[in-house]
């Protein structure tokens, strides 16, 4: 149901003017788009915001731009709702945190036409997807850890992980959100996994347990 050629289909339905067209395909990629703000969002704004009520603003926004985007489709439907959704996000975090002390990393962050992927949200996942029990009893200094490492790593190699593991997007999707070939892209991520595998490896036993 959400292959590249339904997509299609339904795009090519919404053109001649089908509106259901659009509830379908918003519908496909709602799952997805979830996915992605839980993991970008700001922790601070957990329990102060829900993805679901993002979603809603992002539908609204999403429509009442259809008519220039199927003018001008140079993104897939699904990587440009992701840009819709991705400024949406970077409004909420402004909204919120605006008032709060933030350093120069977190404000060049929450400016950025697209957030990068955080350090904090890729530790939590890495160390829940890899400790082992031994190291889940001291879980939050693993996460610290983690997290300093990732945060060594080159900022593209972070989020091309980041937009294949945790939001799971295709290799295609990932050039085009990045304005990468599709060659270089895999490319990139090949590079990216070797890194991440480097920088694990100097968090003493991590790796050499979890294996």
């Amino acid at each position: 149901m959400s292959g590249s050629g339904f997509n299609d289909d339904l795009v090519e339905r919404l053109k001649s003017g089908e509106e259901h067209a659009f509830v379908e395909l918003f519908s496909i990629h709602r799952d997805r788009l979830k996915r992605m703000l839980e993991f970008r969002m700001d922790r601070r704004l957990r329990g102060r915001e829900d993805a679901s009520d993002i979603l809603q603003e992002v539908y609204i926004d999403a429509h009442q731009r259809m008519s220039h985007y199927l003018k001008h489709p140079q993104l897939s439907f699904y990587v440009w709702l992701r840009q819709l959704t991705t400024q949406r996000l970077i409004d909420v975090h402004r909204r919120h945190l605006k008032a709060e002390k933030r350093d120069v990393k977190q404000e060049v962050g929450l400016n950025r036409n697209s957030l990068a992927a955080t350090s904090a949200s890729m530790a939590i996942q890495l160390a829940a997807y890899l400790a082992t029990p031994s190291q889940i009893a001291m879980h939050a200094e693993l996460v610290v850890q983690i997290e300093k490492a990732i945060d060594g790593m080159d900022e593209i190699d972070r989020e091309v992980i980041a937009l294949r593991h945790f939001e799971e997007l295709r290799n295609s999707e990932v050039a085009e959100v990045l304005g990468l070939s599709d060659a270089a892209a895999s490319n990139r991520y090949m590079r990216a996994l070797a890194r991440l595998r480097e920088v694990l490896e100097e968090i003493p036993g991590f790796l050499d347990e979890s294996e």
